[in-house]
């Protein structure tokens, strides 16, 4: 689990056209609330925030005038266009604390012939410490034959990570490649 430091400064100013002066002047307006607390309106620079959200669940921890919280991105607004963050919503988290996110799930490796993996679930929903949360899980199918499968429940999680979602969702499954179709000319002549 990866923490990133950001500098965070207090936002006053609220409306479209405060959110488009921050935007132009590379920052981004954020809100961050959670544990029952008034929500908190923010100024994060842009450029940090967007390297710190490459990070799946990463764990962002907000330094600056008066601010030392630690936090996980929650909502993240971006312009459909340009692609560029617009807002983000951050959730306050305490050390120690259970917090349930998304566990991206990684396939390693290649199954045996022709027979190809198709995953069903790329993430998981997982609960684990706020602090501890592991980047992702590893399925390794290397010298799986057709019929394979693997369901949440099989997944192999680190200590202190526990599976928070339907425990018989099926995950991936090795199949067989689907036969190559035939050129036009031979279905046109059938």
């Amino acid at each position: 689990m990866s923490e990133v430091v950001i500098n965070a400064e207090p936002r006053t100013a609220f409306g479209k056209g405060a959110a488009r002066k921050l935007r132009r002047g590379g920052k981004v307006p954020a809100v961050l609330y959670g544990h029952g607390t008034e929500p908190k309106h923010l100024t994060l620079p842009g450029h940090d925030l967007l390297l710190a959200l490459r990070t799946p669940n990463v764990l962002i921890r907000l330094k600056g005038d008066g601010i030392d919280e630690i936090a996980l991105p929650k909502g993240v607004q971006r312009d459909p266009i340009k692609g560029f963050l617009q807002h983000v919503d951050l959730l306050r988290v305490h050390r120690g604390e259970k917090v349930t996110v998304e566990l991206p799930v990684t396939v390693t490796g290649d199954p045996i012939g022709s027979a190809i993996v198709e995953q069903l679930l790329v993430a998981v929903p997982v609960e684990a410490e706020a602090t501890h949360i592991p980047e992702s899980v590893e399925v390794d199918v290397t010298g799986k034959d057709v019929g394979f499968t693997v369901h949440a429940r099989d997944l192999a999680l680190p200590e202190g990570v526990s599976l928070a979602g339907d425990p018989d969702a099926l995950v991936l499954h090795v199949i067989e490649a689907p036969a190559t179709a035939a050129p036009a000319e031979e279905q046109a002549e059938e």
